[in-house]
């Protein structure tokens, strides 16, 4: 009997040295017939090198959050070729003001938010306006909960505002956002379906990216599900992590990541692995 062909799969990452992600990566796409090719972009890479890898490929997975990744998924999509998710999805729907104005405009529940001016006087009198203290205040972009840090008054506003600019290599905009006390619910979406669910704890106020120590499921209510439909339908995002809080026995949405970790259980990880490998077969299809 011949041998059927191998699926060819193309996967991005950023790491040093290959990770349990990649590994298994590797070792479920061995058990699915697929032959995953790897493109680390924390490694030397130019355009021949990448047009020569790609050639074969039929879809790609991006599975780095990193800013220079974002330049190798525009340069494979430039090539014509179809990624997981497409870079578009990172530059809008994961800018924090854009993911904001989105939810507003679709009536999905989400905290209140401005947009803060790049003048410290200004943005000083828009924080007074919103009058909501303590406030969080976030760079529009950023990962793992960078650039992200909370005000209990003006004062401290400005300090953070400022330290923000000094920090970066870029003045990048700030949002203000109501502080809401609530631990961090992360649902993990894989082609519509919620795959997995985990409570994100610590013992600061910040309870998500490397922040969360303790992890534990939650069931996911009526309520939730439509939000959870209304996000992935309204957002077209296939594989993904939606960071929920709870105020008042509400749910409110944090925000949407296009490159969710899987490893929050680690008896699940491979499972979840295999889940996204069968979706790209299927996106092939």
């Amino acid at each position: 009997m011949q041998k059927m062909k191998k699926i060819v799969i193309g996967y991005i990452f950023n790491e040093n040295n290959l990770t349990k992600d990649e590994r298994l990566f590797l070792e479920t796409a061995e058990k699915e017939n697929i032959e995953l090719v790897l493109f680390n972009t924390a490694k030397d890479i130019d355009e021949e090198d990448i047009k020569k890898k790609a050639k074969n490929c039929r879809i790609f997975y991006n599975n780095s959050a990193e800013e220079f990744s974002l330049e190798i998924v525009k340069t494979l999509e430039t090539l014509g070729k179809k990624v997981v998710d497409s870079s578009r999805k990172n530059y809008y729907d994961e800018d924090k003001w854009m993911f904001f104005l989105k939810c507003e405009r679709h009536k999905i529940p989400t905290l209140r938010t401005i947009l803060l001016s790049e003048t410290i006087p200004t943005a000083k009198k828009e924080l007074e306006k919103f009058n909501s203290w303590p406030v969080v205040l976030k760079r529009v972009i950023g990962t793992m909960g960078q650039y992200v840090d909370k005000a209990e008054n003006i004062k401290q506003a400005e300090k953070i505002i400022r330290k923000f600019w000094k920090k970066g290599s870029e003045r990048l905009p700030i949002i203000a956002q109501e502080f809401v006390k609530s631990p961090s619910y992360r649902v993990t979406i894989i082609d519509g379906k919620i795959v997995q669910t985990a409570i994100k704890k610590s013992k600061g106020w910040k309870a998500t990216g490397v922040y969360a120590k303790h992890f534990k499921k939650f069931k996911v209510d009526t309520e939730l599900k439509k939000i959870t439909k209304k996000i992935t339908k309204t957002f077209n995002i296939k594989v993904c992590g939606i960071d929920l809080l709870k105020k008042k026995g509400k749910w409110l949405v944090l925000e949407i990541n296009s490159t969710p970790a899987f490893d929050f259980f680690v008896q699940e990880r491979k499972k979840l692995i295999k889940k996204v490998l069968d979706f790209l077969k299927r996106r092939i299809k």
